[in-house]
């Protein structure tokens, strides 16, 4: 399976991608990764923030190659897409959407679930995912890359 079978299936939607979109999708994660990391904020909300920079890095790499993922499964989508983009390994993708399913148990169930353990590894999750994401932007699509 590739993503152009995911677009026959329904679960992406075809999408021009810019310079722009590419370069405040980047901001956004590079915003989150700073705010993740306020000490004041619960370890909810800090998990939250951090989650939401890897899925934005994730989203700029799927936009990148042409792609918006539809509304049913959005983040699973975003997250499964990786290993067609960047072509990140099984390991990687199992990890974040782990981080998916505690993120939305969290969000919608349970608050205060979250340890500061898997603030930390959300977090680093984050920051490996945007360091690949421009990589492999740089070396793919180096017309989205903006400076």
């Amino acid at each position: 399976m590739n993503l152009d079978d995911w677009l026959k299936n329904g679960w992406l939607i075809e999408h021009r991608p810019s310079a722009r979109e590419i370069t405040d999708l980047l901001a956004a994660v590079a915003r989150d990764l700073a705010d993740c990391q306020v000490p004041a904020l619960s370890e909810d909300w800090r998990f939250n923030i951090a989650y939401n920079a890897a899925l934005q890095a994730a989203t700029a790499a799927l936009a990148a190659e042409g792609y918006r993922s539809a509304r049913e499964q959005h983040h699973f989508r975003i997250i499964q897409s990786l290993a067609f983009t960047i072509g990140a390994e099984k390991d990687v993708v199992d990890l974040f959407d782990r981080f998916r399913r505690k993120r939305n148990f969290g969000t919608y169930e349970r608050a205060g679930a979250v340890s500061e353990h898997e603030v930390e590894q959300v977090l680093e999750l984050a920051q490996g995912l945007k360091g690949q994401v421009e990589k492999w932007l740089r070396e793919k699509h180096p017309e989205l890359i903006v400076g």
